[in-house]
């Protein structure tokens, strides 16, 4: 099965240069282009819900150096997640505030999920195609990659497993992740407000909790979830 490679390739290849470099190519497609398309996915959520300036703030745009913030590159470089400048959604815009401020959030890791899905099609072809320069030999459904090909495959792996984290951690409910503003919708005014106002200290905690390690159960059962999604068609 394909999610089950996918699983274990954060072990695969660890120790290996090569393996190495294919990790910090990824780490760069996901900062130069999956980053700026998660951005752009809440900018032009927000543009068709109505808020017609965003295009003037020079968001809605796939030019990475619009949208990459620097402190978040480099903790996407170390750590695997990072995050790029927030889109300035004008809530006043929306017939519905909250209702349209929750999907703009969503619009973001959506945007990752599809993402992952595209990688997880390219895995497909090249599983079925087992094309010569990739594939040495196959044994029922099992396929012998040549080294270019378990480059390929490592490549692709750490792509989709990359977008799946990001998607999951940007839907944790805790401000100022995109899943607070969707959990807003449903949650008193007064309520929301108080959260805005010690949002630096839950971007603090989560820090911590990531560290800890504390939230490792509850992002690696999302994570198998959204694998799913991005492998749904195998």
């Amino acid at each position: 099965m394909l999610i089950d490679l996918i699983r274990d390739i954060r072990t695969y290849g660890s120790v290996d240069f090569t393996g190495v470099l294919i990790q910090l190519a990824v780490m760069a497609l996901m900062i130069f282009l999956i980053l700026p398309v998660h951005e752009f996915a809440h900018a032009g959520a927000a543009y068709l819900l109505g808020d017609k300036d965003i295009k003037h703030r020079g968001r809605l745009s796939l030019n990475p150096l619009v949208h990459i913030d620097p402190f978040g590159a480099l903790c996407m470089l170390l750590f695997g997640f990072g995050w790029a400048k927030p889109v300035p959604v004008n809530p006043n815009r929306f017939k519905y505030p909250k209702l349209y401020m929750g999907l703009c959030a969503f619009a973001g890791p959506l945007a990752n999920i599809l993402c992952g899905m595209f990688g997880g099609a390219l895995m497909l072809l090249l599983a079925k195609t087992a094309p010569s320069a990739l594939v040495e030999y196959k044994i029922g459904d099992y396929l012998y990659l040549t080294e270019i090909g378990e480059y390929v495959w490592m490549f692709l792996s750490y792509y989709i497993l990359i977008n799946a984290s990001l998607a999951v951690f940007n839907l944790l409910p805790v401000p100022p992740l995109d899943g607070s503003k969707i959990l807003f919708i449903f949650l008193p005014d007064r309520i929301v407000n108080f959260f805005y106002r010690y949002q630096h200290f839950t971007s603090i905690f989560i820090f911590a909790l990531l560290y800890m390690g504390a939230l490792d159960g509850i992002l690696g059962a999302g994570r198998e979830f959204v694998l799913k999604l991005c492998l749904f068609f195998q």
